[in-house]
């Protein structure tokens, strides 16, 4: 039988109104504690923040002028492009 992961603790401090807000949605979603439905909250929604953080939807036109871009040999990137690229490459990107 595997062995659960070792739990983590998060510490919040909010003011009353919010953690009374919190605990009748809670009750309201019959969670039997306020750590199971914030759980609940962050297993739920986490990933699609995430996933719409790090992609990039584009129409068919978007794609196309993009990649027309891309070709376009005679065109040079702007001093503050080439700036913003040689700060990605400092930090790692």
């Amino acid at each position: 039988m595997a062995q659960a992961a070792p739990r983590e603790r998060i510490e919040m401090r909010v003011d009353a109104d919010v953690k009374h807000l919190a605990e009748r949605a809670s009750a309201a979603q019959g969670f039997s504690s306020l750590t199971d439905f914030i759980t609940s909250l962050i297993r739920d929604n986490a990933p699609l923040i995430l996933q719409n953080e790090t992609s990039i939807q584009l129409t068919n036109a978007q794609f196309d002028n993009f990649i027309a871009a891309c070709e376009d040999t005679e065109r040079q990137p702007s001093e503050r492009l080439v700036a913003a690229a040689k700060r990605l490459d400092a930090e790692g990107f």
